[in-house]
């Protein structure tokens, strides 16, 4: 069936080989100011907004062949037909899915914390919550954050999904994120799709995974490498599964040398 793609929203900026960076599920290109800010210095970076996420455009369709075939589009309209991908957790999947898919158009990959495989959708429950919270005119930010806490204890999890809330003067909040969209999709996102068969991306791969996180396992290596053969894995200490976020220094000390090194 052939993919209508969306076209994406995305922050550039710098000049250079270019990088296109994508975000993970409820998030948005925002969370990666700070990497994206450095790499400027030596690239073209495009940080993009994922479909139904952030500024894009909202579509009923949520799965990785999707995301991938808007990828595409992003990276033909606006890097020159060919980039290296940055891509944490849902992003990384789609990310992955494009170098199996269409090779051509990857010329390196980053995958931040996740593996081809799939996971427990355990976020179902957040995107439920969200749909959940009674928005009205004259809503403060505060009383949104009460309503998420029940259903979701951690409070800097909470303020990362209320980035995703936009208050308005002449009416009630309104959520950015397609969440009638998403939320059936969680199982979908969690897992990963089978390439065709004897798929392989062999340009260069960086995992780059958190110490504290369990979402790249010793186990998951044989399927990573048969889907990437060329891959390597670099474990940054004391992070989880938010790398970038909780440790954006030695994140860019394993990223920089892998996007400056030959290919």
């Amino acid at each position: 069936m052939t993919i209508a793609p969306v076209t994406l929203a995305a922050v550039e900026q710098g000049e250079g080989r270019p990088v296109v960076i994508l975000h993970g599920l409820f998030g948005s290109a925002q969370n990666w100011t700070t990497v994206g800010r450095r790499l400027a210095a030596s690239y073209r970076v495009i940080a993009a907004d994922l479909r139904n996420h952030g500024a894009s455009p909202h579509d009923p369709r949520m799965d990785y062949p999707a995301m991938a075939a808007d990828l595409a589009a992003l990276i033909e309209a606006r890097a020159g037909g060919r980039a290296a991908l940055v891509g944490h957790s849902m992003g990384g999947k789609a990310a992955m899915w494009l170098a199996l898919a269409r090779p051509a158009l990857v010329e390196r990959l980053v995958v931040v914390d996740v593996a081809p495989v799939s996971y427990r959708p355990t976020l179902q429950a957040y995107a439920a919550a969200m749909r959940a919270v009674p928005l009205r005119a004259g809503m403060r930010r505060a009383e949104a954050d009460a309503a998420l806490k029940e259903a979701i204890p951690d409070a800097g999890e909470r303020a990362f999904l209320l980035q995703n809330l936009r208050f308005r003067a002449d009416g009630p909040p309104e959520w950015r994120l397609n969440l009638a969209a998403i939320e059936p999709a969680v199982p979908t996102i969690s897992a990963f799709p089978d390439p065709p068969a004897g798929a392989r991306y062999d340009g260069p791969v960086l995992f780059v995974c958190g110490e504290r996180s369990d979402y790249v396992r010793p186990e998951h290596h044989g399927r990573i490498l048969a889907l990437f053969p060329r891959a390597a894995f670099v474990v940054v200490p004391g992070a989880g599964h938010w790398v970038h976020a909780e440790a954006p220094e030695p994140f860019l000390r394993a990223l920089e040398p892998f996007l400056a090194m030959e290919a």
